[in-house]
């Protein structure tokens, strides 16, 4: 199967879905006001509510909810073959995610930016608001500890993709500054000046790999553990302004056009998917993933068809800077389809790959040599850029081969092969760190909010002692996490309960349309609730059963009262939700 067919088919779907679904759902259901004065304006303070140009805004809030999802998600599902992947990318984003997105984000607008926690309060009850507290929480650190994973098995001892990492963080406090300070408004000056930087580090990164100071850019993977919960820290403390919306901003480019790159290569190209549309793993024993490829695929690709995280993000940062809300399908549901043609893209990528190099990379040596494949090409990648790829699980090397691969094969580019591969981890820890960025002030905010019931002036964003001590325990608690665990005990409780928290935040949505508006309108958050409710609850048990009470150890166990919990939250929530829909439907629907 030839990869050109899948690409035009996704770009055909996603832009009927942009014009016609998203155009039914707001024309009936939303009904943005664009002359409404939203929470930027009546709430300006110049650091977290402020109003932000909407091209702007889209590149942070893409950035923002672009993590690993999109990328590491559907190479790992690549274990199932490619059909899978594809069908999930194409109906989750269009009926699911970019739904769950616009509506939450809506929400938050017209709740004056507040949280989803706070939405359900107001919208369900205080029962509600409490459980979808602790599950946001609790969730969003352990988002956090699985995103950053990726980018830890990615940079280890990895001079060259460190330092360019690393340099992109004082730039885009430059361009902060630029746009803010220096030049108000120049946002074309500072774009050319930001992406030009940007770039310029990698070609530097290769040099420096090479000379006498790459040693201050070699860190192990505790290390770069401990470093990234400081940056986290960091980026959930300073202004928004300053660090974290042009750091977003400047991703954005980097993300939008190298997946414009990929596109063209693979036009180009035409590489054939060396996967089949389906392996023998879609009924279980796979090495990647532990079980059958539902409700797996599903749990395992998230940002790139619905996930919960961007709910965090649509009613955490975005609705603080949201202009006007005419811009919200634009940011909220066309973000959510960018996403989607992302995760095809790395989808793609890894499916171009022959089957023995990328199992070889995806899982450990000694579990690789039982399966009786053969590498093929991947010696000669090693040696062409430098760096040891096999046995570098968690998605990101092997997305970052397949990259290289296809736009190696353009005549004229193969004598680029190392630089197109350390472009390809940059591009990808980019994505990832954009999302920590945004992930640890989100739970900054919560966490906040939660003390604030307890000692009033922590509620208050700008009280620094209650900053300060809230980003502390925020990443401190994901770090611990990061610390303890490795990509096989921490992306399957990812997977459940990110997707998990998209089933509550549909919940809240389906009362919030259904409160104002025909009750049949909230179908359209209702059936997608089912759906991943229904997904969660059977991943989390097979989960339980099948791949944490086997390990036997403290980790396990730990694992397995965790997921209990998360659970247990979830049902809360529905029955409470249940509840509020059944009083709406007699007629007698009070907020509480």
């Amino acid at each position: 199967m030839n990869a050109l067919p899948l690409l035009i088919i996704a770009l055909l779907v996603f832009a009927l879905a942009y014009r016609y679904y998203a155009g039914f759902i707001i024309a009936k259901i939303l009904v943005f006001d664009k002359d409404r004065t939203t929470p930027a304006y009546t709430h300006e303070n110049g650091y977290d509510y402020k109003p932000t140009n909407k091209w702007v805004l889209f590149g942070h809030h893409f950035a923002a909810i672009a993590g690993a999802g999109p990328l590491v998600g559907p190479v790992l599902a690549a274990q199932f073959g490619y059909m899978p992947g594809f069908l999930w990318i194409l109906i989750g984003s269009v009926l699911a995610g970019g739904v769950h997105d616009m509506v939450i984000l809506f929400a938050s607008v017209r709740y004056e930016g507040m949280s989803l926690t706070e939405i359900a309060k107001k919208e369900i009850g205080r029962v509600t608001g409490g459980a979808t507290g602790a599950a946001v929480l609790f969730i969003i650190i352990t988002a956090l500890a699985g995103l950053s994973m990726v980018v830890v098995n990615a940079l280890a001892e990895s001079s060259w993709g460190t330092f360019s990492i690393a340099m992109t963080i004082p730039i885009a406090i430059f361009v902060g500054l630029y746009m803010n300070k220096l030049r108000p408004g120049k946002i074309t000056e500072a774009s050319v000046i930001g992406v030009t930087l940007v770039v310029l580090c990698i070609v530097l990164g290769e040099p420096l790999s090479r000379g006498p100071w790459a040693h201050y850019f070699l860190f192990s993977k505790p290390s770069l553990s401990i470093i990234l919960a400081v940056y986290g820290m960091l980026a959930s403390i300073l202004p928004v302004w300053l660090l974290l919306a042009p750091r977003d901003y400047l991703s954005s480019y980097m993300k939008i056009g190298t997946v414009l790159l990929l596109f063209l290569g693979i036009i180009w190209v035409r590489p054939d998917m060396s996967v089949p549309a389906f392996t023998s793993f879609v009924h279980g024993g796979g090495p990647i993933i532990p079980g059958r490829v539902w409700p797996y695929v599903c749990i395992t690709i998230a940002c790139g068809a619905i996930s919960g995280f961007h709910s965090l993000i649509s009613s955490g940062t975005t609705p603080k800077m949201i202009a006007s809300e005419k811009d919200i399908r634009m940011i909220g549901y066309g973000a959510m389809l960018t996403e989607g043609f992302v995760s095809l893209m790395a989808l793609i990528a890894a499916c171009v790959l022959l089957p023995g190099d990328y199992f070889a990379i995806n899982v450990p040596p000694a579990v690789f040599q039982k399966m009786g494949l053969a590498v093929t090409n991947l010696p000669a990648m090693s040696l062409a850029v430098g760096e040891h790829l096999e046995g570098r699980a968690g998605g990101a090397v092997s997305l970052a081969v397949g990259m290289a691969q296809i736009f190696a094969s353009i005549p004229g580019l193969k004598h680029l092969l190392s630089y197109w591969y350390h472009f390809a981890i940059m591009f990808e820890a980019l994505f990832i760190l954009t999302t920590i960025d945004a992930g640890t002030r989100v739970a900054r905010y919560l966490t906040q909010e939660v003390l604030g019931t307890v000692y009033k002036p922590f509620a208050k964003t700008d009280w620094w002692p209650g900053v300060f001590i809230t980003s502390a325990l925020v990443c401190a608690a994901w770090g611990g996490m990061l610390l303890a665990g490795n990509i096989s005990t921490i992306w399957p409780m990812f997977g459940v309960a990110n997707q998990l928290l998209s089933a509550i935040a549909l919940a809240i949505g389906t009362t919030f349309i259904m409160r104002r508006t025909k009750p049949v309108y909230a179908l359209v958050t209702f059936v997608p609730f089912v759906f991943m409710l229904a997904t969660t609850a059977t991943a989390g048990v097979m989960n339980i059963f099948g791949n944490y009470l086997p390990r036997g150890d403290m980790q396990g166990y730990l694992n397995v009262g965790l997921t209990v919990v998360m659970l247990a939250l979830a049902a809360v929530i529905t029955v409470t939700s249940a509840a509020s829909w059944i009083k709406i439907m007699k007629g007698s629907a009070v907020n509480t």
